[in-house]
């Protein structure tokens, strides 16, 4: 392929890719991804669960209130002697005289209740289902917090490293338009005899090496891109990035703090109010094996289509409907009653017991995750240490392999040196231009590191 149909492809390809793909800065995917992640969506609708579940925890304190209406027809045959209910208690509550012999005589009957049952003293086991709802809630909060904070973190990571990908494909379509006039100056000069044969051929190899090394670098690309796109929430996998926004220090990565206060941590305050959680439950469970003190009230009205001469006389009765559910007789009963199963005692000991080794395992969890971070934060300034080293490095190298390149590019054209001179000088200079954007990429990613580190994320988002 000539220099001129390639140059014409790459920069067709590099056209279309640019129309093609959308533009956003780092902000801009943040908010992006905060917005369309599945899983920020779930943990938001599970802190609303809590909240309803709250406010169901504290109408515990509403007494009950239940109405009731019945309307029957039936015998109400009498008999003397104890009985029991066994199973599901199922038995007919007919009330009436104790006859010689079973009569089968039937009216209409109705019952009209009204009844409130008020727990109006529990010894503070509905404050303690509350205080467990409350702690839930704001365990489900900070979750979603810290996982707001973590997915912050990816998708900067995953934004960072799209950035350097197409940093990285730039410099090999450099170094490829670098092989391609390499190329075609040793075919020129191999034509004319001027040097081997051998030598275009060394430098069409050199074109295919370059032209693969571009490929693997829009493939990572395109790996990149797709990663940043999931966690954002979006089915497009084509953005293009500001490459630009890196190409100076982050002032807060001067800071060292590697004895940073991590209580704040969103992550160590979720596994804190997991804690807090179980503490609760421990509190909860304790108050079951209290008695309860209730408040009864009961309003009664009731109909019957047999006579109060019905004991004497057995056809003092009437089957008229209206009559039979007509209420004529009224009770009424006001009552205070304590509750109290003294065995729950024995049960819940063991569930006090269960909940407070839970509380020690979510407290060993807490206390891993603390040190982890402050190992992280260690790590952090120790990576953001080398980077800058690295960072600082870099143009120096690049400096020196393209003046390195440039003579020997000068020297090749005018015979004065071989073509593996010239190959090693454009390879080094590849490699510089390589690692120099990985040096920047890295800065930036050490910082990165340190905010996931510290728990604050404004350290990295407000460089940009």
């Amino acid at each position: 392929m000539s220099k001129i149909s390639f140059s014409t492809l790459a920069f067709s390809f590099f056209f279309y890719h640019s129309l093609s793909a959308q533009t956003l800065n780092m902000k801009e995917a943040i908010n992006t991804a905060l917005t369309n992640y599945g899983t920020l969506k779930a943990k938001s609708n599970y802190v609303n669960a809590s909240k309803e579940s709250l406010k169901q925890s504290k109408r515990e304190y509403l007494p009950n209130l239940t109405l009731s209406a019945q309307q029957d027809y039936g015998t109400i045959n009498g008999v003397n002697g104890p009985l029991g209910a066994i199973g599901g208690g199922l038995s007919t509550a007919s009330s009436g005289p104790a006859l010689a012999q079973q009569n089968w005589s039937a009216a209409f009957g109705a019952l009209y209740l009204s009844n409130i049952n008020w727990d109006f003293y529990t010894f503070g086991r509905i404050r303690e289902r509350i205080n467990v709802s409350k702690a839930v809630l704001k365990r489900d909060e900070n979750d979603l917090g810290q996982e707001i904070f973590q997915h912050e973190i990816r998708v900067s990571s995953a934004y960072l490293n799209l950035l350097a990908a197409q940093r990285l494909t730039r410099s090999q379509q450099k170094n490829l338009e670098r092989a391609i006039i390499f190329k075609n100056n040793a075919a020129i000069r191999a034509a004319n005899g001027l040097i081997a044969g051998v030598d275009s051929s060394l430098a069409n190899a050199e074109v295919s090496s370059a032209k693969i090394a571009l490929t693997k670098a829009i493939d990572l690309q395109q790996e990149q891109a797709n990663k940043l796109g999931i966690l954002m929430g979006l089915s497009s996998t084509s953005f293009t990035v500001d490459t630009a926004s890196i190409n100076h220090v982050p002032q807060s990565i001067l800071v060292n703090d590697t004895a940073a206060n991590l209580s704040t941590h969103p992550l160590l305050q979720f596994y804190r109010n997991r804690v807090d959680v179980s503490n609760q439950q421990i509190n909860y469970y304790k108050k079951l094996a209290y008695p309860t003190l209730s408040l009864i009230g009961v309003m009664q009205g009731r109909g019957s289509g047999f006579s109060s001469e019905y004991i004497n006389n057995q056809h003092a009765f009437t089957q008229n409907y209206s009559d039979g559910i007509n209420p004529t007789r009224g009770n009424y009963l006001i009552g205070v009653g304590l509750t109290w199963n003294l065995t729950t005692i024995l049960r819940n000991a063991p569930q006090v017991r269960a909940q407070r080794y839970t509380t020690a395992g979510l407290q060993n969890e807490y206390e891993q995750a603390d040190q982890q971070l402050h190992a992280q934060l260690v790590l952090a300034e120790s990576k953001i240490r080398n980077a800058m080293d690295n960072y600082n490095e870099a143009p120096v190298q690049v400096k020196a392999a393209s003046q390195a390149y440039l003579q020997k590019s000068t020297l090749y054209k005018n015979g004065l040196t071989t073509i593996v001179d010239l190959t090693q000088a454009l390879y080094a200079l590849n490699r510089a231009e390589t690692d120099r954007d990985i040096a920047y990429t890295n800065v930036w990613q050490a910082l990165l590191l340190k905010a996931a580190a510290t728990g604050d994320y404004n350290i990295f988002i407000n460089e940009f």
